[in-house]
């Protein structure tokens, strides 16, 4: 049962696909219609579509349809000394409108005034569950709930019972985080670090499939998200430093007296360039494959705005195009997660070295 899904994945990420594209097509049908009549509505902005789909949002936004959008606001929550708390629904502001005092201006909540003018002399805190937030505790939920029925199957079957559904495809990619990560970057210690080799590898890739899906967030390719991933990981090396690895960057062995102290701040910086390193690594290829596949779709409006003959005749080779895009982003979603995943434990292999004549070294 459970391979037959899997055989249907493409099937159902090609329809998917078609779906956004429609929804994109009957959008820009409507732009089109009205930069007809208005002469300031005329030109196209590929640039601002390309923003609206990475940047974070209030609301999952699916499509347009005329007037209509098809989308789930979000509530939000704000706090100002001189309001006070403030919940409600995106919904009710998502048009440019105002309510109790509060609007959204370019995806940003404001406090206005009775004029509908922003009042700068109040100070919001914005404490909303936007978009990039929901997905990520969904991811979380999912990664939990997965991971607990594993467990339930091992601890009811134990290690003699043949793994079966779900499990049967757990297993061999814990063992290859195990036997390709684990153990020839962090050695004997290994299974001390596995849980949280195995957390980061699931929970990324997990963010990183529900990204694909068109209306969902991109939360791997928002630099907070990274930001906060490498942070957790510099700790992690931190805490597992020793007295040797010190010694090697505040007074570097085998060089001579005054380059010490050139080589002295390089090491201590690259104690941080590292984690920032995995921090822009994932942040920069899941954003550049969400704008090639965006970039794609809109090249068929571009080639349109010229010509309808062009955009029409554009319109196959976009699609197959973006279509190849989509599969390769399936595979970059996984690569990305194992790097990620095989960087940190080479990091917190290095951590532990210890002295020059380390038998293990």
């Amino acid at each position: 049962m459970l391979s037959k899904f899997v055989k249907s994945l493409p099937i159902l990420a090609f329809s998917i696909l078609l779906l956004s594209l429609m929804s994109i097509s009957v959008a820009h049908a409507e732009e089109k219609s009205t930069a007809e009549t208005d002469e300031k509505a005329k030109t196209f902005d590929p640039a601002k579509v390309i923003m609206e789909h990475i940047m974070d949002a209030h609301e999952f936004h699916f499509a347009t349809i005329g007037d209509h959008n098809i989308a789930i606001p979000l509530p939000v929550i704000v706090y100002s000394k001189e309001r006070g708390l403030a919940v409600f629904s995106f919904g009710k502001i998502e048009e440019g409108e105002t309510y109790n005092g509060y609007k959204s201006e370019e995806g940003k909540i404001v406090a206005v005034d009775a004029a509908g003018k922003v009042e700068e002399s109040v100070t919001l805190y914005d404490f909303s569950l936007t978009r990039n937030v929901v997905q990520m505790l969904l991811a979380l939920i999912l990664l939990v709930v997965l991971m607990l029925n594993v467990a339930k199957k091992y601890i009811a079957g134990g290690a003699k019972t043949a793994p079966s559904g779900f499990q049967g495809w757990v297993e061999p990619v814990i063992t290859f985080v195990r036997d390709e990560v684990g153990k020839p970057n962090l050695g004997k210690k290994y299974e001390k670090y596995m849980p949280y080799l195995l957390t980061i590898f699931f929970f990324i890739l997990i963010n990183n499939i529900i990204g694909l899906i068109p209306g969902t967030a991109n939360v791997t390719g928002n630099i907070t998200f990274t930001l906060v991933l490498a942070v957790i990981s510099l700790l992690v090396i931190l805490f597992s430093t020793n007295f040797h690895f010190w010694m090697h960057i505040f007074w570097p062995p085998g060089v001579p007296f005054l380059v010490k102290f050139i080589l002295i701040p390089v090491e201590l910086l690259g104690v941080f360039i590292k984690p920032a390193a995995l921090m822009i690594r994932l942040f920069a290829n899941m954003v550049a494959g969400h704008i090639v596949i965006t970039c794609f779709i809109l090249l068929i409006f571009i080639f349109g705005a010229m010509s309808h003959v062009a955009g029409w005749g554009f319109a196959p080779v976009s699609i197959l195009f973006t279509v190849f895009i989509y599969f390769i982003e399936v595979l970059v979603a996984f690569i990305q997660a194992f790097i990620f995943t095989n960087l940190t434990a080479v990091f917190i292999g290095q951590a532990m070295e210890g002295a020059h004549d380390d038998a293990h070294h």
